[in-house]
């Protein structure tokens, strides 16, 4: 198979397509023959050496990669719901910038009428760790005021629309003025670009009293503030730290020494306070969830029924062959780009 291999740490140089031997397949696992592969943030921390999980689960090499579409080629014994040539989306721990992926069965799911296997593909882990992050920490009820950074983004995109289906209001933050009308056309009541307006003073303009939910995943450069609008009570969702990696220009290595300082400025919540004023600090990594059966299938069981319905949509897709894997991974970390990449492999 040909799969994107990351040898050591570092930049846009270390991805490199090689043929690799096929995983073997176990009980309970399929074989997908990966016609697309979504591309994450959390794709560059790995390459970066930046993942706490990559280190855990797989060490060096890895490939990169937690979503991935195509036809099962192959089913392990005790597999009997699911047929060769079956078209299905999946999740994976790692090891998804691949030609063939080998998950337990419950990590995959049939692919939904209403998503082609590009959507497909930039679908499961975006809206799993949306799922996650609102429903499963947040709570949010039918009024609550919730405040989405990047909202234009693939997580982003999902929380918005999510909420909205659960009655909330929704502001969405984005950076750049064409990413406005991406993040109002998913449903966001108000959209602020932190590119041309102030964000902390629209932000409190727009709920005075506070919000009652923040979802945010940039790290550093926000959460502190964040922290400080919310209302009482209040809840902060906290699913990555994306400003700590570099964005745009250089050769897409991590500056040690600017990860020492946000390591060093990122906030530490005082229980103190959070009890004073009514506010708490929630958070999660979606891979170390993964044997957490239950909680995939309920998850992505109404996250399917809602895009089936035709209440939940991907977000927009821009495809690069495998072999642009390094130019996929600049365009992310430029901070432009709009809905999800996905790496096409057929």
């Amino acid at each position: 198979m040909r799969a994107v291999v990351v040898r050591r740490a570092g930049g846009w140089d270390r991805l490199s397509v090689e043929e690799r031997p096929s995983p073997p397949l176990g009980a309970g696992e399929l074989r997908i023959a990966v016609r697309a592969a979504g591309v994450n943030f959390a794709d560059v921390a790995v390459r970066m050496g930046l993942y706490s999980s990559a280190k855990k689960y797989v060490g060096w090499p890895i490939t990169p990669g937690f979503e991935v579409a195509g036809r099962v080629r192959e089913v392990g014994p005790g597999v009997e719901d699911v047929a060769i040539g079956d078209e299905v989306m999946a999740v994976t721990r790692f090891g998804g910038y691949a030609s063939e992926v080998v998950v337990p069965r419950h990590q995959a799911w049939p692919l939904p009428a209403a998503l082609d296997l590009f959507q497909a593909a930039g679908f499961p882990a975006v809206a799993l760790t949306a799922y996650f992050a609102l429903f499963e920490l947040a709570h949010p009820r039918a009024g609550d005021t919730l405040l989405v950074h990047s909202a234009a983004g693939g997580v982003g995109s999902m929380l918005v629309q999510l909420g909205k289906l659960a009655g909330c209001t929704v502001v969405g933050v984005v950076r750049g003025a064409h990413k406005v009308e991406a993040a109002r056309s998913l449903g966001a009541d108000a959209v602020i670009d932190k590119g041309a307006a102030d964000l902390w003073r629209e932000a409190r303009r727009l709920a005075p009293h506070g919000y009652d939910v923040i979802l945010d995943a940039n790290g550093v450069e926000t959460l502190a503030a964040s922290y400080a609008h919310l209302g009482s009570p209040g809840r902060l969702v906290v699913y990555g730290f994306a400003t700590m990696l570099p964005r745009g220009g250089g050769v897409g290595r991590p500056s040690f020494p600017k990860l020492a300082w946000d390591w060093l400025r990122t906030p530490r919540f005082d229980p103190l306070d959070m009890t004073t004023h009514n506010r708490s600090v929630l958070a999660f990594n979606l891979s170390y969830l993964f044997e957490r059966h239950e909680l995939l299938a309920e998850g992505m069981t109404k996250l399917v029924g809602r895009v089936e319905a035709g209440a939940l949509r991907a977000p927009p897709v821009t495809r690069f062959p495998l072999e642009r894997v390094a130019e996929a991974h600049r365009a992310l970390e430029s901070g432009t780009t709009v809905g999800k990449l996905v790496l096409e492999l057929s």
